[in-house]
């Protein structure tokens, strides 16, 4: 059965893509990426393709490309473009969809609107957490915004281990976790294929 997988993280450069790599080779996925913010040429899309080895995925045109890399209220504000929600629709596709988020839940997309609104109830979350100081604060709180919200979320831990905080967090929240990715010196595609093998069984059952 298809499934809707929506990836988001708990800050910017925590292993949104990455991730969305890794889930999408597990699975076969098609990838969305609806807004790219800065990165132009070698946005996120470009990235994931480069990281996958399976030749099904379909990869899906971002809904907004936005030149500058910042806030996407502000990228869009300086390219003269106001973000709509409504505009950002899924892609028509019977398979199984990873959709990478830009930055955290709060994001603003104009001056009323997040990142938070663009996640519909149908979709499976999966939340990235990556440890630094704050980090089980910024966790919690993503944590407590998507539940609060009713939606089906996992964790993925991205970089070195930190049991204290993995554990705390697990136990404040009881959030199924789908595993942890170490600090890996070399993302090349062996690397992402060897998650996607050791993630498939826990994400198909997501």
């Amino acid at each position: 059965m298809s499934k809707k997988i929506y990836v988001t993280g708990i800050g910017t450069d925590v292993g949104k893509t990455v991730v969305s790599a890794i889930v999408t080779e597990a699975l076969n996925a098609d990838y969305w990426k609806p807004i790219q913010a800065g990165d132009i040429t070698f946005g996120d899309t470009d990235k994931v393709k480069d990281l996958i080895s399976n030749t099904t995925t379909v990869f899906h045109p971002n809904t907004y490309l936005l030149m500058t890399p910042m806030s996407p209220h502000a990228a869009a504000e300086i390219d003269n473009v106001t973000i709509d929600v409504s505009t950002i629709t899924l892609p028509k596709t019977d398979n199984t969809i990873v959709i990478e988020g830009a930055g955290g839940l709060l994001v603003p997309l104009n001056d009323s609107e997040t990142i938070l609104d663009t996640i519909d109830k149908s979709y499976k979350v999966i939340l990235v957490s990556r440890h630094y100081l704050g980090s089980i604060n910024h966790t919690l709180m993503s944590l407590k915004i998507l539940m609060d919200k009713g939606h089906d979320v996992s964790v993925i831990f991205n970089g070195t281990e930190n049991k204290t905080s993995e554990d705390i967090i697990t136990k404040m929240t009881g959030v199924k976790v789908i595993g942890r990715i170490d600090e890996e010196p070399n993302l090349s595609k062996q690397t992402i294929s060897r998650y996607a093998r050791i993630f498939k069984k826990t994400l198909q059952n997501i």
